[in-house]
């Protein structure tokens, strides 16, 4: 399916902002308000969606109550970006219902992470429009003090800038710190100093991006929704909750699934220290054993997934991969026009 690339954002430009899974928004009205206001900050203009704060159980609102949000912001002429609040579990729900004729006609920047990769692969899929994985409003642009310089640069260059990110360069800082939203969250996170993105396997590839949470990825699997990875720069993550164990079992339903026959390269984000990686359960060695007997190029610890700051990804764009002495990402088209 050819790819299709959004318009760029401009100064004055209508951000809509909607929550397609969990109600987090609901619960801290006051880290909702900094991000939207931060949106506004950067020289947008911002539109909540009707549903964006609505909580029904796990979920914003029922399928119908977010489809129409993500309908309706994509159907309007005057919104030219759309960002989600936040991820969650719940985003697939939306694919069966989704109009993406309608979506195709009106290409717009879409952004978000985590759980939000559900739509991102089933949109880019069904349409190929690119969809960006990065900053959502409460995690990123609700930070005190606004987004942090790293990811204001890269969202600005991903989204703003009709030309190639070029190499994502590391960030010098990782966040080193949780607080507690709309309690404690009155002060930039402390930071510590970052190692950035390390080697695994050599070698140098070419090929699309294809980015997101990786157990999310996996629940497209057998679906329409999952993406097309042959030659692809398979750009995957995960959140806090995971383990070793889960991280291990996700790589390993890759192999089985045949994903590594396809893709050209691999990368994976930077895991939240609570994972427990260990000497004797270590992630280079769950991905050396899961992709034993394959030689693409693996890199590791990038600067996105579930730990600040985070660059922007764009689905469908062509990028390489070069892992030698260290690993680097560089992005080789423009994502939007």
């Amino acid at each position: 399916m050819p790819v299709i690339r959004p318009p760029r954002l401009r100064p004055g430009d209508l951000i809509g902002v909607v929550s397609p899974s969990s109600p987090v928004a609901h619960f801290v009205p006051r880290r909702l308000k900094r991000g939207l206001a931060e949106l506004e900050r950067l020289g947008f203009r911002v539109r909540l969606g009707r549903h964006a704060t609505e909580k029904r159980g796990h979920t914003a609102g029922t399928i119908a109550d977010r489809v129409a949000d993500l309908h309706e912001m994509f159907a309007d002429p005057e919104v030219k970006g759309i960002i989600t609040t936040i991820g969650g579990h719940s985003s697939h729900q939306l694919l069966d219902e989704l109009d993406f004729d309608l979506i195709a006609a009106n290409p717009k920047v879409f952004m978000g992470y985590s759980d939000i990769t559900a739509l991102h692969l089933g949109i880019h899929a069904r349409t190929g429009l690119v969809t960006f994985l990065g900053p959502a409003v409460l995690p990123q642009f609700g930070e005190a003090g606004g987004l942090m310089p790293y990811v204001r640069q890269a969202f600005q260059r991903a989204v703003c800038t009709a030309s190639p990110t070029g190499d994502l360069e590391p960030s010098p800082v990782v966040v080193a710190e949780t607080l507690k939203w709309d309690v404690e969250d009155d002060r930039p996170r402390r930071t510590t100093a970052n190692p950035g993105p390390r080697a695994l396997r050599r070698g140098l590839a070419r090929g699309r991006i294809v980015a997101g949470n990786l157990g999310t990825m996996l629940l497209l699997a057998g679906t329409p929704y999952w993406p097309d990875l042959r030659g692809a720069i398979l750009c995957v993550e995960d959140d806090e909750t995971e383990t070793p164990a889960s991280v291990d079992r996700y790589f390993t339903q890759l192999r089985q699934m045949g994903v590594y026959d396809l893709i050209a390269g691999l990368v994976v984000g930077r895991f939240p220290p609570s994972v427990g990686f260990s000497a004797e359960d270590s992630l280079e060695e769950i991905l050396l054993t899961a992709t034993r007997g394959y030689t693409f190029p693996i890199g590791i610890d990038f600067d996105f997934g579930h730990w600040d700051p985070i660059f922007v990804l764009p689905n469908g764009v062509q990028a390489e991969l070069a892992v030698g002495e260290t690993a680097r990402l560089a992005i080789l088209e423009p994502a939007v026009v």
